[in-house]
This record gives C-alpha cells, structure tokens and sequence, in this order.
C-alpha cells in the first residue's frame, strides 16, 4: 500500500448535510423577492421553497443508503428539474443558478447510472437560456458551473465508495487467510492422526472383547495397537520436523505473504550473521504469533519486521502502525520472570515462557500513540535450549518420553 492509497484511506466520505449550503447560492434571489423587485413575488417565493425542499430531499435520500435505490430521491430530483426549468424561464438572470445547483443533486442521485447525458442537456438548457433571456453570467459560464458540478460531485462520491469496498475487501481477505492457515493445520493434523486413531480405538475394542476368552487372540492385538502407535510416533515426529525445518526464513516469506494477501504493507529488514537453527526456530514461533496478531487484531496499514543479530544476542521487533491493541503491555523483564507484564491471550505467554527458558525475554505493549511492539531478545548460542518448545515441540518431547516410557515398560515384560 503506498503512501497515497494510505492517504486516500484516510479521508472521510462528505456527510449527508455537506451538500446543504450550496443553497446559499439562492441567497441573492431571495432578497430581491422579499424587497419585491422580482415580478409577482409570491410566484417566486412559492418556487424556491419547492426548489429548497425538493433539492434537501434529493440529496439526502441520494446519500442515505437505506433510501438511495428506491423511487424517492429520483421522484425528488425530477420534481427539482421542473422547478428549476420554471424559476430559469420565468424569471433568467440569477435564478440561473438553479443548474449548477440541480447538476450537483443529480450527480449524488444518479453518479454512474447514466449521468452524462443529463449533464449536457441541464448545462445546455441553461446556456440556451442565458443567451436568449439575458443573465448576470455569461452563458458558457453557466454552462461550465453546471457540467462541473454534477461531474465532481458524483466523482468524489464514486471514489470514496471505491475505498470503502477496498478496506472491505482488505478485511475480508485478512479473515481468509487466517481461516485458510486453521483449516491448513487442522487438515494435516486429521489426515496424520485420524486413521491411526480410528485403528487404536478398533483394536482396543477387540482386546476388551477377546480378552476374557482368548488372551493370546487379545495380546496380538494389543501388540497390534504398540505397532500402530509406534508407527503414529514416527508419522508426527516426521511432520513436527517437517514444519519445523523451514526455521526463521520461511517463517518470513509466510509473514509477508499473509501481510500483502491482507493488504498490509510488509518491511522486513535483517542483518547480522547467520544463527543457530535453535534460535531461528524459536524466533520463527515469535513472527508466527507476532503477525497472526497483526492480521486479526491490528487494523494497521503497514508491519516492520525488524532482526538485528550479534555475535551473543539477536533482537527481533515487530511494529505496526494500527489502533495499538495487543496481548500486553511493554516493559523490561528478566528471563527469571517471562510472563511480567505480557497479559492478555496464551499465545504472548507461551512466547516468553519459551524465551525465558532460552535465556531470553519478550516485551509487548503499545509503540508510542498510534501501533504495537513486539521486541525478542534471545543470546545467540548453539545450546540454547527451548527450540522445540510450543506446540510442535511439545508434542515431540511428550512423544520422546512416551516412546522411552513404552520400551522400558517392554523391557522389563521380557526380563
């Protein structure tokens, strides 16, 4: 998003009375009815309440999208354009201001439903008619205020419906890419688990059903059941590793592909020298939550990604520019006491357990008047340890000791 889209997505659309004190441009017409220089006046007096009350009519049923597709503000228009046509004939000179007036409710009324052929005939109507009558302007005048009235007026109004489906597009594709990322994960974790699961519980049911007539029958498939499990251990094992081996790069370029797919600016910038795969694993579970965060808190047109490595530590910040809601608030911790000062959601407490446990700290609050920050600071050592904390790594430890747990437990069987 560059900066001028940022800019355009911060105007406001004009409010429903922006239009009202165009009627200012009658004002001179109006006095001169009440000092009674304007042939029967009450004629003329009776005009411009109907111009007024048809014109307020127009444009606020136009802009007011509980009414502006039905039949009232385009009933309101035409009555307009009759009362215009009366006030321009009858009385010329000033009351020719009555075009540029009814070209601009026509252009909120109509905008692209077919709005230029009647800008060319209200812009020539009032030229034809300022030759023929006489008039304070000259007729290309009158008939340059009115073409430009109408056009503007349905430009602005078309443009800002324009970003108003855009930053509801924005939104609506920021919701799809974290729904797409669920369902992705739970898709691989049915496919991986589902049918192994579904043969653990069949063969348990066998085992309870032969048990008391034939325990040989029953302890096959209890042996069964090891052999499927051991099987399962290997498969997760295998996936954990599988989406834990991209580490910190591919952690980035899924990052900023859910960034631009969310149409949020991406800048990752990152130096320093290459680090251990321990500690990239672990600040690719820091972008991972850091952005998911972003996307579906935020609101924010633009996120830094920032990595600043060193020969002993590495810093990572991630910083947007959004209403400033997040998981905590920010502030120094030791890595005695992770969770000091991140409140809020589990996934910010998880991170600075896991970061404590390596050593490092995590801090997240509010970047001044306006966005987030989420700083990790981690040394930069080959046995940090606490990489293959978080659900993947947890789920591999709880495997390691279930898997050494069975073997000793088949041990001491045979023995």
């Amino acid at each position: 998003m560059d900066a001028t889209t940022a800019e355009i997505e911060r105007l406001k659309p004009p409010r429903r009375y922006a239009f009202l004190p165009w009627l200012f441009m009658l004002s001179g017409n109006v006095h001169e009815l009440v000092r009674g220089r304007t042939p029967a006046p009450w004629l003329g007096g009776l005009g411009t309440v109907a111009f007024t009350a048809l014109y307020i009519t127009a444009v606020l049923t136009g802009l007011d999208e509980r009414h502006r597709h039905t039949w009232v503000p385009r009933a309101a228009l035409a009555g307009l354009a009759v009362v215009t046509y009366a006030l321009a004939v009858g009385y010329a000179k000033d009351w020719l201001l009555c075009f540029p007036l009814l070209s601009l409710a026509t252009g909120i009324v109509l905008r692209r439903r077919r709005l230029g052929p009647f800008i060319l005939v209200f812009a020539g109507s009032a030229a034809v008619i300022a030759a023929l009558r006489g008039g304070s302007s000259d007729p290309l005048t009158v008939a340059y205020g009115t073409v430009l009235s109408g056009l503007v007026t349905a430009a602005i109004l078309s443009l800002f419906e324009a970003v108003a489906q855009l930053r509801a597009t924005r939104l609506e594709l920021a919701r799809a890419a974290v729904e797409e990322e669920r369902l992705r994960f739970s898709r691989d974790l049915h496919d991986l688990l589902g049918h192994t699961m579904s043969v653990v519980v069949v063969k348990a049911e066998a085992v309870r059903r032969l048990a008391p007539h034939d325990l040989t029958a029953a302890l096959g498939q209890a042996a069964d059941i090891e052999a499927v499990g051991r099987q399962a251990l290997t498969e997760i094992r295998e996936a954990v590793t599988g989406y834990r081996e991209g580490g910190l790069a591919t952690e980035l370029e899924r990052a900023a592909s859910l960034l631009d797919a969310s149409g949020i600016e991406a800048d990752l910038r990152r130096s320093g020298p290459p680090l251990p795969p321990q500690t990239e694993a672990l600040l690719g579970w820091v972008v991972r939550e850091g952005v998911t965060n972003v996307v579906r808190h935020s609101g924010a047109r633009r996120c830094a990604i920032d990595i600043r490595g060193g020969t002993d530590r590495v810093r990572l910040e991630i910083t947007d520019d959004g209403r400033g809601a997040g998981s905590g608030t920010s502030g120094a911790r030791t890595p005695a006491a992770p969770a000091a000062g991140v409140g809020g959601g589990t996934g910010l407490k998880g991170l600075a357990e896991r970061l404590s446990a390596a050593g490092g700290a995590l801090a997240a609050g509010p970047d001044g008047r306006r966005g987030f920050r989420l700083a990790a600071e981690l040394p930069v050592d080959e046995t940090v340890d606490g990489a293959g904390d978080g659900p993947a790594g947890d789920a591999e430890d709880r495997m390691d000791r279930m898997d050494r747990t069975g073997r000793t437990a088949e041990g001491a069987r045979t023995t």
